[in-house]
């Protein structure tokens, strides 16, 4: 541990030239030393880990949705991608070449934003989607609206949703109180990697939205729907492969590594949800 911290400390603030002074070790010993270890400390990573007290209990069912989802219903993951903005870089692209890729200005010209709430079918992979103005409850019950008028009258509704403010408003109690077909199940707090339609946003962002360039709000809207009609032309679900058994198991041992021993005992039933 001492030595991850001095390797840490030193590559951080001096890569591996730094790190060879302060050690008394040459440059080439200390780069022999990183491969062999399979260091990268130029490298920094983020990790959240959710503090849900029902955090077992929801990942069981979630999971259990996509693995073994029910009969005569339909399983939908909603969530909104808020604030995209519509963005005009302040030069042309320069169009990809041999050997070197496409290329666009860093600074750009906003030209306002706009809310995509979006359902994905976790058995077929269409997607049923929506821009607003704003993502306020408002908005989310019209959404809600378009959904119960798309789906088939014979089918009952799993709405997987994280635990977002605007998706617990009295309004959209009442609405779902109304509608006994309609089960909502929660994804843990501050788990979005549980909910399969953020794998379709991060879609859109990467072939869509971040290649594209927007004068206005509504040809960033158009590009969406656009994205949405195509990818619902030849839809593919995305197939889920790991159990709940497996998640809980890899949180745990993620957190065996990086806990204090003092912490050990609390683990013991990280798996278990007792």
């Amino acid at each position: 541990m001492q030595f991850a911290r001095f390797v840490k400390r030193s590559a951080s603030r001096f890569g591996p030239r730094g790190m060879a002074k302060t050690s008394g070790l040459s440059v080439s010993t200390v780069q022999r030393i990183w491969r062999a270890f399979g260091l990268q400390p130029h490298r920094m990573e983020t990790f959240k880990l959710s503090t849900d007290p029902n955090f077992v209990a929801k990942v069981r069912d979630v999971v259990g949705l996509y693995v073994s989802p029910p009969e005569h219903a339909i399983v939908l993951c909603v969530d909104e991608k808020s604030q995209i903005q519509a963005l005009d870089r302040s030069q042309p692209m320069l169009p990809m070449r041999p050997g070197q890729p496409a290329r666009r200005s860093h600074d750009y010209t906003r030209h306002g934003n706009t809310s995509l709430f979006a359902a994905l079918d976790t058995a077929t992979g269409r997607v049923i989607g929506k821009c607003y103005g704003r993502h306020r409850a408002a908005e989310f019950r019209k959404f809600l609206d378009q959904i119960e008028a798309a789906v088939p009258r014979q089918l009952d509704v799993h709405l997987v949703m994280d635990n977002y403010a605007t998706h617990k408003t009295p309004l959209i109690r009442r609405w779902l109180a109304k509608r006994p077909r309609w089960h909502v199940h929660l994804t843990p707090t501050g788990s979005s990697w549980l909910n399969q339609v953020e794998r379709f946003f991060a879609l859109l962002t990467d072939k869509e939205i971040r290649r594209g360039i927007y004068r206005s709000v509504a040809a960033l809207r158009a590009d969406i729907a656009s994205f949405i009609d195509k990818h619902n032309a030849d839809p593919k679900p995305f197939r889920w492969t790991k159990s709940a058994d497996d998640i809980l198991a890899s949180i745990e041992r993620f957190c065996r590594y990086n806990a204090p021993a003092k912490h050990d005992a609390i683990l013991r039933t990280s798996g278990s949800g007792h």
